[in-house]
């Protein structure tokens, strides 16, 4: 029997005992963060300025002392954009240093998603674990991995790559949808805390979905969430602070 483990904002998050994996259906706005081409000085990016921060206060963007009060750093002719803001992700790749741009997820490449930090702690996924993404409204879906923090109170919030491939507007200023369409079913325990390529997390998402019971029992626990949570609207899901 599914039972709500907790709420974020308005989204019920439902799981059943004994299992770790997890699901919410929400609506779904879309994270620059961790492209190379998201922020740049002249605030031109894929993403406003704004959202990652002010200064004084960063939080979406690597700076010099490595806190928020620093200036953002620029990366370098050695980097994918020159020019642009080094744009972070809470998951890394400990080969490169924190100042060079490929150190992080990039969101134009790899679908993933985002979680604020209360579901961590109420249902144990950590970062680099994998769900199953879809949208209702297209059919479309993807497998992604968890990436990035997200703001208290808040959720559903995915990469550039996982917009696109679910059929969603992909424009981290003008894209995404506010309705409850899109559904997460995640997998704590799947990943190994680490990125992976693209190729890896359909793969490795794949195979977590079969081992908790494929399409067949995802369609068990949608059709036991009430209709009237499965079915409600979801607005304001874009960040409008430091993450957690």
């Amino acid at each position: 029997m599914l039972k709500e483990k907790l709420k974020v904002g308005r989204t019920s998050i439902w799981g059943q005992d004994g299992e770790a994996a997890f699901l919410f259906v929400s609506g779904m706005a879309i994270d620059a963060d961790g492209s190379p081409h998201a922020y740049n000085p002249s605030d031109t990016g894929l993403d406003n300025l704004a959202n990652a921060g002010r200064p004084g206060n960063w939080w979406g963007l690597v700076t010099d002392n490595d806190k928020p009060t620093g200036r953002p750093v620029v990366q370098s002719s050695s980097d994918p954009a020159p020019g642009y803001y080094v744009s972070s992700t809470s998951l890394a790749d400990p080969a490169f240093t924190r100042v060079q741009q490929r150190r992080y997820v990039n969101s134009e490449v790899i679908p993933f998603f985002v979680l604020p930090s209360a579901v961590l702690s109420a249902t144990g996924i950590r970062l680099g674990d994998f769900a199953l993404v879809k949208n209702s409204r297209t059919g479309k879906q993807s497998f992604a991995i968890f990436a990035d923090g997200g703001p208290a109170g808040k959720i559903g919030e995915g990469s550039i790559a996982l917009a696109i491939a679910l059929g969603v507007p992909s424009s981290p200023k003008h894209g995404g949808t506010s309705l409850a369409e899109i559904t997460f079913l995640a997998f704590p325990g799947s990943g190994t805390r680490s990125p992976v390529s693209a190729a890896d997390v359909q793969a490795k998402g794949a195979a977590a979905f079969a081992r908790f019971g494929g399409t067949t029992r995802l369609k068990e626990w949608l059709s036991a969430i009430p209709k009237p949570i499965r079915s409600a609207g979801v607005t304001d899901l874009r960040p409008l602070g430091p993450t957690d």
